[in-house]
């Protein structure tokens, strides 16, 4: 079958699964090119981004063949005016069309869109609104109305053209951008992402502050955003890593919000310190899931010695694995999966979740003894069901192959 027109099919279909599949098998450059200037046309900025990516060539684009960049602010849509500013395009606009650019997303965003919408249309009619996935990883709100379709997100537009022109906002106003959004949206992941990358002590002590701040969004504000500040900081001497233990450690008890506890638990968990594990121990069996999975992820970060969980990590690892939720139940079995103790009980806890209720359990247990070299993994891995429709590739399964090959060649 030539993939070539699937890619485009793929495109017309929104099927991102499917075009990263198609990808891998295809050889066209040309198909490539043509996918992608689809794309654009189509205002998928994640789609363009994959086939940029992937080899598409933005430089045999005529320019009349990619939307004005004014038309991709004017959809609302992060991840089109990310592609379209991506280095090797952006060279196509000057400054002042950047200028002018950030100005009208700064327009969308302070007048609001329904408020705007309604301007442009003249329509009273109601709006309708849902919620899309804008690229890999945000979503945001779509709105119809008129005849006309826009997504809301002009603080994230906004915050990446100030970026790109190099203007440095207040800590405030950017705060104010992604607390009016959820935390899946591209406004909030935008400007937590912008503020932990500045990494100086302006930035951190204004989140620091946040932790008392009556508002449970703007403590999970200031929470995510000291947690990826020392997540980010790749250097030699972390100079925010033990303040950020110390404070989150202290932070997680007294903090009543679930979402804010998750939050400040998984910043715990992230530290390579066995303050860590003592901190996350007492919530094992806390009554929300998400707290419970945040200390099993948690607890794949640090081991006491090169080779072992302290013991009161192991057990509290076994309760997880046993756990009434099936989330918790892969996230600790992925701890101990890919972790280097080799404690047998941890084997045995892996072979019973074989006959889980979850497919996913059971492929992540697969996964573990393959990973500790237990030749269960080969007939569990057979006896899989066969996986639903639509199921990314599972990696994972993968590891009983490299298994046998290390059996077999021993």
């Amino acid at each position: 079958m030539d993939s070539g027109p699937t890619l485009l099919s793929a495109v017309r279909a929104g099927d991102t699964a499917l075009l990263e599949s198609l990808i891998r098998q295809n050889n066209d450059a040309d198909m490539t090119d043509a996918a992608f200037r689809l794309a654009v046309r189509m205002h998928s900025g994640g789609m363009a981004q994959l086939l940029l990516n992937n080899g598409a060539d933005p430089s045999r684009c005529g320019p009349d063949e990619l939307p004005p960049l004014r038309e991709a602010v004017d959809s609302g849509s992060p991840a089109l005016v990310e592609a379209l500013l991506d280095d090797r395009i952006r060279g196509r606009y000057s400054e002042s069309e950047l200028l002018e650019m950030k100005d009208l997303a700064r327009r969308w965003h302070r007048t609001g869109v329904e408020a705007e919408l309604r301007r442009l249309t003249g329509s009273r009619d109601a709006l309708v609104r849902t919620r899309v996935q804008d690229d890999e990883y945000y979503g945001v709100d779509e709105y119809s109305l008129g005849g006309m379709t826009v997504r809301d997100g002009y603080a994230a537009i906004l915050t990446h053209l100030e970026e790109l022109l190099g203007i440095r906002s207040s800590f405030a106003e950017l705060m104010a951008r992604a607390v009016s959004h959820d935390k899946d949206h591209a406004a909030w992941g935008n400007v937590t992402i912008l503020l932990a990358n500045r990494r100086d002590q302006e930035t951190w002590t204004a989140a620091a502050a946040l932790r008392t701040h009556p508002e449970p969004s703007h403590r999970r504000f200031g929470a995510e955003v000291l947690r990826l500040t020392h997540l980010f900081d790749d250097s030699d001497e972390d100079a925010f890593a033990a303040p950020a233990l110390d404070l989150f450690i202290d932070w997680s008890t007294g903090e009543k919000d679930l979402a804010v506890l998750t939050e400040v638990l998984v910043a715990i968990g992230e530290h390579n310190d066995p303050r860590a594990g003592a901190a996350l121990i007492p919530y094992v069996a806390h009554r929300d899931a998400g707290v419970r999975c945040a200390v099993a992820r948690g607890c794949s970060t640090w081991q006491e010695v090169p080779t072992a969980f302290p013991g009161d990590v192991r057990e509290a690892l076994l309760v997880l694995m046993a756990d009434a939720d099936p989330v918790v139940r892969q996230a600790a079995c992925l701890t101990v999966a890919e972790g280097r103790d080799r404690y047998p009980d941890f084997a045995g806890a892996m072979a019973a979740l074989l006959g889980d209720t979850d497919r996913r359990v059971q492929v992540t247990a697969v996964y573990g003894l393959a990973l500790h070299d237990d030749e269960r993994c080969v007939e569990a891995s057979r006896l899989l069901p066969p996986a639903p429709p639509g199921t990314p590739y599972e990696y994972e399964l993968d590891a009983v192959w490299r298994y046998t090959m290390r059996r077999d060649n021993l």
